[in-house]
């Protein structure tokens, strides 16, 4: 795993109740265990009854299981956190995927369960929480969790890829919308280890390779995911609406620097 790396601010969610969906494993741990060290009460969504709830201090996170692309179940998963703690101040719209399937090999039923997964399913949780956010003092923050796979080709996630565009487009229109009482943002992610980084990248060694072409020299933890979480949902964040915030470790080395023949090409472009 890569190093996860101490916030540099300490924020207090003291009394705060956070919501993150697919919360228990992969990024969305990381993000679950950033908010319960900053003393928040954080309910982890689920689609299944986990093998492990992250902890952190002794303080676990609180699960409750649905799956976000139906939309009555979305509904349900922000009406239990509200039934159970009283309130919901921060949305994190963690939960998504997909598997790696060429577009003309992969199937319509494929491609619709990406879209329902990456797109639908945070607007019916936004839905739901906004209903819920606009009614209660302070309002509320929504976070997207989108891809840098929504801003560059995606080839062999064409769907997920179209679907994290979309995303961030939906963050933007809901910022205005849902404004002043709600603020919706976009984390943009870039390469991230998680305990499944072997299914993307190989092995240990493959891992290592990709992580150096990160011009930062290594992938984000899950972590590194969450403290950005933290900056958008607290009062350091109140002006910040409708924006997409890249964090992908300075982005990818373009292909023709290392394609180039000649000094020049190398050392610089006029393109």
């Amino acid at each position: 795993m890569a190093q996860a790396w101490g916030p540099a601010v300490r924020y207090d969610y003291e009394g705060r109740v956070v919501l993150v969906t697919g919360g228990v494993r992969g990024v969305g741990a990381g993000i679950t265990r950033r908010f319960l060290a900053a003393g928040a009460t954080v309910v982890a969504g689920a689609r299944g009854v986990p093998a492990a709830v992250p902890k952190v201090d002794g303080r676990r996170a609180d699960v409750v299981t649905a799956d976000v692309r139906d939309p009555a179940e979305a509904a349900g998963l922000v009406e239990q956190v509200v039934a159970r703690h009283g309130r919901l101040d921060v949305v994190v719209n963690n939960a998504g995927g997909a598997p790696f399937a060429t577009a003309d090999t992969a199937s319509p039923r494929l491609h619709q369960r990406v879209v329902e997964l990456n797109l639908l399913a945070p607007l019916h949780v936004a839905q739901a929480a906004n209903r819920v956010m606009q009614e209660q003092e302070g309002g509320g923050s929504i976070i997207m969790i989108g891809s840098v796979s929504g801003v560059r080709p995606s080839p062999g996630t064409a769907a997920y890829g179209a679907a994290k565009a979309g995303l961030d487009n939906l963050a933007r229109s809901l910022a205005v919308e849902w404004a002043p009482r709600v603020r919706v943002n976009t984390v943009t992610v870039g390469l991230v280890q998680t305990e499944s980084a072997d299914l993307h990248y190989g092995d240990a060694e493959g891992v290592a390779a990709v992580a150096r072409t990160v011009p930062l020299g290594r992938m984000a933890c899950p972590e590194d995911v969450g403290d950005v979480c933290l900056y958008l949902g607290s009062a350091g964040a109140a002006y910040v609406s409708g924006a997409s915030l890249l964090l992908h470790g300075g982005g990818e080395r373009p292909a023709f620097l290392d394609a180039a023949t000649t000094n020049h090409a190398q050392s610089g472009s006029n393109a």
